[in-house]
């Protein structure tokens, strides 16, 4: 398991500033993933106190915009790299070094979990496990937030190159409904999807699946 993992790990810390100058808080300017955070926000303290983490928090805008709706956030990320420029620009929150493929966390103490495009390094045959450590680490009732780019059929891309770095990334883009099984099969019930078309610079859709923990 560690292959794609250490890979991830390698290229985000190679391209850490320059991504983290790109994409501080992509929601910014994009009303409806704003609307669906807060929506995310509202469900969660609306089930308890318990905190949210931000898996594949990259450089902490996001993480931050949760906080400001209300929720005891932090953040999680591969990249050693990206948690440091992280405490940098948000130093009032908690960033460590992780992977959603084994949270260091004891069962059943998350409210809620957002993984926005962080899903999308994780090979097929990996989902399912994230998905269960999903499930492991949430209260019941705690729920699930994915974002991630989206089309009719499924897409594997690797990169060997970004902002001007080498690096060796891979991407998994795929349509909903595979996910929303495999979210199911893990025992959280998917309560939301939203896919909207690609704006402004971007090329692909983008698909949002909220998911619950039932019991």
């Amino acid at each position: 398991m560690t292959d794609f993992l250490d890979a991830t790990r390698a290229s985000y810390d190679t391209i850490a500033r320059d991504y983290s100058a790109r994409f501080a808080d992509w929601s910014t300017d994009l009303p409806l993933e704003r609307a669906l955070l807060t929506a995310f926000a509202e469900l969660v303290r609306a089930g308890g106190t318990a905190p949210v983490a931000d898996v594949g928090s990259g450089p902490g805008g996001l993480t931050a915009r949760l906080r400001d709706l209300g929720l005891p956030v932090f953040g999680v990320d591969v990249s050693p790299r990206m948690v440091e420029l992280a405490r940098e620009a948000h130093p009032g929150l908690r960033f460590h070094v992780g992977s959603m493929t084994a949270l260091d966390l004891p069962a059943g103490t998350l409210g809620g979990i957002t993984a926005l495009y962080s899903a999308i390094h994780v090979p097929d045959e990996h989902l399912p496990a994230v998905f269960a450590e999903f499930h492991r680490v949430l209260v019941p009732g705690g729920h699930v937030l994915l974002a991630f780019q989206t089309g009719d059929e499924p897409e594997h891309l690797h990169l060997a190159e970004r902002f001007g770095h080498g690096i060796a990334l891979d991407y998994w883009f795929r349509p909903p409904e595979p996910v929303a099984g495999l979210l199911a099969a893990a025992g959280l019930a998917v309560r939301a999807r939203v896919v909207r078309e690609p704006v402004a610079e971007e090329t692909r859709a983008r698909a949002f699946l909220l998911a619950r923990k039932e019991g």
